[in-house]
């Protein structure tokens, strides 16, 4: 199928027989927890004027963190790489006690931005080592999230990267064990994951409710009922996006004959779409919806220009600002309310 790069990288293509088309996955894209963390770091900026700093990237999308450093945010590894009082982000990721309190010894501002869906299995992590269970966290090790959960009750859990590693997991009491997970996990493979643990260990206890987000969920229940009709799955998303990974590989597992991620529109290959009639699209929960729209542009450009949405769930969950903001907000605007003089 002859192509040639149109203007600005687009994709154009000469037609081929056949309907060129792009099924495009719903729910996509940004979630909850992501326009939370995202808000927070824009408006502290705002608020307390750069820079802002945030510790490790506020959301794993490289585009985001692209666009956030160019308002002033600085984004580092670690708060021992932030000066002494200022104001420093955690992610949405989620962070251990140990890092709350190092940020604390240095007297840095810290806004707490994790998910609350993170902060729910940091509880659970923190109930069930309080009763002295063993904690089987499904998840993969390195993550943030995985890291800020285990720091929780380092010596209380185990993480389990995978179905193959359930069959190797050695715990103290088989009576006293329960599993949580990271939140951005596959589902099909997490379940995979516990009943071979259940198999090994059949008084393993569940967590009190999923600890795989809504958002992660719907995505991939979408990407799902698409793949099953797609010659070719393109998910948007950066490489250290664990949802966003995800979705590749749900993709292929459920029936898209091809599949691949991209940060940007111009990263797609040309030899994907040789003898592809339908294309599916999604993106992963940390990513804005103008690159999804560039990718429509580009697939437009190649023939695609028919686009259907397959919509499987409504999504109107909307999360509060963190409090620390919140509250100095709330102040900033009793300060105005006064006349910009402050209260006695």
């Amino acid at each position: 199928m002859p192509r040639i790069p149109g203007a600005r990288g687009r994709l154009v293509d000469l037609p081929v027989a056949g309907r060129k088309r792009v099924l495009l996955a719903a729910p996509r894209g940004y979630c909850a927890g992501v326009d939370r963390a995202v808000i927070a770091v824009e408006k502290a900026l705002e608020r307390y004027g750069a820079p802002v700093y945030v510790r490790k990237q506020i959301v794993h999308n490289i585009h985001v963190v692209t666009e956030l450093e160019a308002q002033g945010a600085i984004f580092v590894d670690e708060v021992d790489e932030v000066p002494t009082g200022a104001h420093v982000v955690f992610s949405a990721h989620g962070v251990s006690p140990a890092v709350v309190n190092a940020a604390s010894d240095r007297g840095l501002q810290a806004i707490d931005a994790t998910c609350p869906l993170v902060t729910k299995v940091h509880r659970e992590a923190v109930r069930f080592a309080r009763d002295d269970f063993e904690i089987l966290l499904i998840g993969h090790d390195g993550h943030e999230e995985v890291e800020g959960t285990a720091g929780e009750a380092p010596d209380h859990v185990t993480v389990v990267n995978s179905p193959a590693e359930a069959d190797t997991i050695v715990v103290k009491d088989p009576d006293k064990v329960v599993w949580l997970s990271q939140t951005t996990l596959s589902v099909d493979e997490t379940m995979d994951t516990v009943r071979r643990l259940r198999e090994r260990f059949p008084n393993l206890q569940d967590p009190p409710s999923d600890d795989i987000c809504y958002a992660t969920q719907n995505r991939q229940v979408a990407i799902k009922k698409v793949a099953k009709d797609a010659d070719l799955v393109i998910v948007v998303g950066s490489a250290n996006s664990s949802n966003s990974v995800r979705l590749v590989e749900v993709a292929l597992e459920y029936g898209a004959k091809a599949a691949y991620r991209v940060d940007y529109a111009h990263e797609i290959q040309q030899e994907w779409l040789e003898g592809v009639e339908t294309v599916g699209v999604t993106s992963g929960a940390s990513v804005p919806e103008v690159l999804v729209q560039e990718v429509l542009a580009d697939l437009a450009g190649a023939g695609y220009g028919d686009v259907a949405e397959v919509k499987t769930a409504e999504e109107d969950l909307m999360f509060s600002l963190p409090k620390e903001l919140r509250q100095d907000l709330a102040g900033k605007r009793d300060e105005r309310a006064l006349g910009g003089r402050t209260r006695s």
